[in-house]
């Protein structure tokens, strides 16, 4: 090995400590693959890839039109209205009210992609229903964390726009191809919740809210059908026109851009309201999202220049069939380190995943295992932000959630190797 790779690995090591210690993420990933441009003599190469990544086309249409079309349904209680309506029938199901308010998390999810602001608007409903339905305020708050995986389902979800776009598919052809996998896996999810927290006696708590301060009604007097299918219309119609309608198969921009249509009819919102609500969710899906990728691209462009990632898919095509397994462990392992995966994820899905064919696998399969392993991962991370919010909002402490979702998501790992893609 070269004194060019070796430095790399120095620097890579650094760059992991610095995340785990949550430092901004994207000047991490960005300083780092500069740093090994450098080295490597071509500091232009990081340049040309941050510039390049600025302007993916598919990545920007479909995740900033998901991001304003959620900051709209946000903005006109629409996903209140939506939860509202699907925890009505819940409230005597005594300990089967767990795997519902995980499976129900999940279906949420799908329709609002970010986790920690499907269980902020999840939570607030679930978690007093649950702890007056008997269950203690850990559990309750654990149940709706393991079911913050169904963003997965979502076409302008970023890893499924980003692994589909290396394809050559539309989002919502990769998400069909693998429906089973992420139902498999919520399913999973919410059966193991359920058993720890039988074991944990978490069915036998005392109705007390006590020091739990939430209105469990998201300030709505009476649900809006009208309002509560909006946030799932976008979702209902690319799920169509990709099966059994062609005749509407569209964009994931345009159905969202149709989802904005409707929300802003039927909830007769000021339009300059609704408007700037859009726009500040396209900005934010850019910054925030779009920004983790672009910064993973730059450090991605840092392992190729200085060898890296030849190494590394020569390791994997030496390791066979347990290729697959490194990279699921690896984002896995991350994820739990620094409580989001998106980072390792798009960092490997960059600079590996293109390479799939030279490990036997499909390009898609190999990005969705490494994708689903880190959302997994998170979910078992004390410090994601995600448990820290729900850890507040049931006011218990974060190790408690994790406790509860440790297992279940270990459980839902094995299944996904051994089982699943």
């Amino acid at each position: 090995m070269s004194l060019t790779f070796w430095a790399a690995m120095v620097i890579i090591a650094l760059t992991v400590v610095a995340l785990v210690k949550r430092y901004e993420t994207r000047l991490v990933l960005c300083v780092a693959g500069l740093i090994m441009c450098i080295i490597s003599l071509d500091p232009m190469a990081a340049y040309n890839q941050f510039a390049k990544s600025m302007t993916t086309g598919n990545l920007i249409q479909s995740i900033c039109s998901a991001m304003g079309f959620a900051f709209l349904v946000s903005y006109t209680k629409c996903d209140i209205h939506l939860v509202q309506l699907l925890t009505r029938p819940m409230k005597k199901l005594g300990l089967f009210i767990i795997p519902c308010c995980a499976i129900l998390t999940s279906v949420i999810n799908a329709a609002i992609p970010s986790a920690a602001g499907c269980a902020a608007a999840v939570g607030a409903t679930l978690i007093p229903l649950m702890i007056r339905s008997g269950i203690t305020p850990a559990g309750a708050a654990a149940a709706v964390l393991a079911g913050t995986y169904g963003s997965n389902f979502n076409p302008g979800g970023a890893h499924p726009v980003m692994i589909s776009g290396m394809a050559g598919i539309e989002p919502m052809e990769f998400i069909i191809e693998h429906s089973t996998t992420y139902a498999v896996l919520s399913l999973v999810g919410a059966v193991m919740i359920t058993v720890v927290e039988y074991f944990l006696k978490d069915h036998k708590g005392s109705g007390d809210m006590g020091e739990i301060q939430t209105d469990a009604t998201g300030g709505i007097d009476r649900v809006n059908i009208l309002f509560a299918i909006a946030p799932m219309l976008p979702l209902v119609l690319l799920l169509l026109g990709n099966t059994y309608v062609p005749a509407i198969k569209m964009g994931v921009a345009q159905a969202m851009l149709i989802g904005v249509t409707y929300t802003m009819i039927v909830t007769r919102v000021n339009p300059q309201d609704a408007f700037r609500s859009f726009f500040d969710g396209a900005g934010k899906g850019y910054g925030n999202v779009l920004g983790i990728i672009i910064a993973a691209g730059v450090f991605a462009c840092g392992l190729r220049e200085t060898g890296v990632v030849d190494a590394l898919i020569e390791a994997l095509k030496s390791a066979g069939d347990y290729a697959r397994v490194g990279g699921a462990l690896g984002t896995f392992t991350m994820a739990v380190l620094m409580g989001s995966g998106d980072a390792a994820t798009f960092a490997f899905n960059e600079a590996v995943t293109p390479h799939a064919a030279q490990l036997g696998m499909t390009i898609s399969d190999l990005g969705n295992t490494v994708m689903c392993a880190a959302q997994l991962g998170r979910t078992a991370s004390p410090i994601a932000g995600v448990v820290i919010l729900l850890s507040g909002m049931a006011r218990v402490s974060p190790i408690d959630l994790v406790k509860r979702t440790g297992i279940p998501m270990i459980v839902a790992w094995f299944v996904l190797i051994l089982f699943l893609d």
